[in-house]
């Protein structure tokens, strides 16, 4: 989890800071006794990309300038190689040529941090260090940027380490060590790892949902294996199983089973729609037809730099309906204008184009009062801890009922009652440094300063980004604390797990375009052409394809839930042992 001193073992190697007491010795040398010559050396030869992209990129350089520019002072190669691996790493990074004309400000979080990539890889190191480089990327990056580390490793004899929160990459790894408050706690080959779900649990980590549905099954039905890593993996050992009994689907068609059967998992099932083929918008069983939509982005049109040579156009065609009281999600790939669109939702960005809506007022009207939309629509941006400025906690959730005018009364009710909100107790933090807080802390204050303007509609931008598991879940808790007092949230995330959780309806975006939307059963139905946007579709989704692919489960039933997929393969299983029985009779 955060803190447990990840990072500084990478900073470690890197003689960026220096062992209190200890050793480290890279290719038989000792770091210690290296000249500041012998450590630039070095340097060249094991390279780390950081988490926060925003800090590494010279504002006033083209991407082509910054990737260039440690080849040539640090690397020493020539300059007309340089200009050969800068365009080679652009490409295997997934970009297109034209962004090596762009400067920082023209990019999104996500496109920042391939650049960041592409400048690391392109010294070609011996060692590479991925301090929780991917966290701001989309599925898509993050599986580029992973499948060229592993490349490196498999073709190049490239020495990777990588720290990470998500739980899928370190699956791929060789060896998994587990810290905790600066100790080792764990470690071992993911098979051995993520057996141990108690003690990963301990320890505030996520487990693999792959790992956790094996487990489960594992502990309903002995013979089923425990060790499964991969969703194809699942599905062989359920057929597997089934191999010698009767099958509750043949052919795609079910059996006279009892499917209404009880299991065990089935009191953990979701109260969410019984999964069904996509429909149209208006015929989405949450939908609250009866009453407007809160916020309504029509046909939605935005550029940057508008009227200039630089004009480009971030959003061409949005459309996005938010009704009270909803959880709605927005997913798309890094650049696809998630973030462009919904800054247009309390007028911080004006659409060129199109309509925006808001609590009954459109926002295009010269006379609507723009700062009393924004005091009922909230936006948190990514990273929001980057919004924090004042010393103290409560100073800066306080910020907002300050500037409002409000008594010296009213604001400290307010402030109490948002950190309370987002489980910060107000005596406990109040007085406390902003800045020393934890990431998931700092995040929480930012969350915390929106809420204390006491807004109808609150909009997060990718909130958990970065966070460890532990931070993330109990956002996640808090988001749905925040529905439940009747406020509606917009939430943009990569993680599909999140929005399949917590969502009730779902918005795909691609291409500055709002290509899907509709339920969470509505959306994940539609995997291959997710995939094909460069999104993903959650493990457990891809376990229920596999189980499709052998003719187990029936093409129109959509599973996106770990209890979801727990209740389908234990009836599978269920049958298979029922049959055993029947026939020993």
């Amino acid at each position: 989890e955060s803190g447990s001193g990840k990072s500084t073992v990478g900073r470690l190697l890197l003689g960026l800071v220096a062992p209190t007491s200890g050793s480290i010795v890279i290719g038989g040398r000792d770091l210690a006794g290296l000249t500041r010559r012998e450590m630039r050396a070095l340097r060249r030869d094991i390279q780390i990309i950081f988490q926060n992209p925003h800090t590494a990129l010279h504002p006033r350089m083209t991407v082509s300038a910054a990737l260039a520019e440690p080849l040539r002072i640090q690397g020493g190669v020539p300059g007309a190689e340089v200009a050969q691996r800068v365009s080679r790493m652009v490409d295997r990074i997934g970009l297109p040529q034209t962004f090596l004309g762009r400067y920082p400000h023209e990019l999104s979080g996500g496109q920042k941090q391939r650049i960041c990539i592409a400048g690391v890889l392109a010294m070609e190191p011996e060692v590479l260090v991925l301090d929780e480089a991917t966290a701001m990327l989309d599925p898509q990056g993050r599986k580029e940027v992973l499948d060229i580390a592993w490349r490196l490793n498999k073709e190049r004899g490239v020495t990777v380490i990588a720290v990470t929160h998500f739980m899928c990459e370190a699956i791929q790894a060789d060896r998994i060590i587990i810290m905790d408050e600066g100790q080792i706690a764990l470690q071992g080959a993911p098979r051995e790892v993520f057996q141990q779900i108690d003690r990963l649990r301990e320890l505030h980590l996520d487990v693999p949902h792959v790992s956790e549905l094996a487990l489960a099954m594992h502990q309903q039905f002995p013979g089923f294996p425990a060790d499964l890593l991969t969703p194809e993996e699942v599905a062989e050992a359920v057929a597997n199983c089934c191999e010698e009994g009767q099958w509750p689907i043949v052919n795609g068609q079910r059996s006279t089973v009892d499917a209404n059967e009880d299991y065990p998992n089935a009191d953990h099932t979701l109260d969410r729609d019984t999964p069904s083929p996509p429909l149209p918008l208006s015929q989405s069983p949450n939908l609250p037809i009866s009453q407007s939509p809160l916020l309504s982005l029509q046909h939605v049109v935005h550029y940057y730099m508008r009227d200039t040579p630089l004009e480009v156009m971030a959003i061409s065609d949005i459309n996005i309906d938010v009704y009270p009281g909803e959880i709605v999600g927005v997913l798309g790939h890094t650049g696809s204008g998630k973030s462009t669109a919904i800054q247009h939702f309390n007028g911080l960005l004006r659409a060129h184009d199109g309509r925006v809506v808001v609590l009954d007022q459109d926002l295009n009207d010269p006379k609507v009062d723009i700062r009393a939309v924004r005091r009922q629509v909230g936006l948190v941006f990514q990273m929001p801890e980057a919004q924090l400025f004042e010393q103290y906690v409560g100073d800066d959730v306080a910020y907002g009922p300050r500037k409002q005018g409000l008594s010296r009364e009213e604001v400290r009710a307010r402030v109490q009652h948002a950190m309370e909100a987002v489980g910060l107790p107000f005596a406990e933090f109040k007085d406390r440094i902003t800045f020393g807080l934890s990431g998931g802390q700092m995040r929480r204050v930012a969350i915390a300063g929106v809420l204390a303007l006491e807004p109808r509609v609150l909009v997060l931008d990718e909130p958990t980004a970065g966070l460890d598991p532990q931070a993330r879940r109990q956002l996640m808790r808090r988001i749905l604390d925040l529905q439940a007092q009747g406020i509606t949230l917009v939430m943009i995330s990569h993680n599909m797990e999140e929005l399949a959780e917590i969502c009730d309806r779902l918005y795909v975006i691609a291409g500055g375009r709002t290509v899907m939307e509709g339920t969470p059963a509505a959306i994940f139905s539609r995997a291959g052409e997710l995939r094909a946007m460069g999104l993903d579709v959650p493990d457990v989704t891809k376990v229920a394809e596999a189980l499709k692919a052998r003719g187990l489960l029936p093409a129109g039933e959509v599973i996106y839930t770990l209890a979801q997929a727990e209740d389908a393969v234990a009836r599978l299983l269920a049958q298979r042992s029922g049959a055993e029985g029947t026939g020993a009779a």
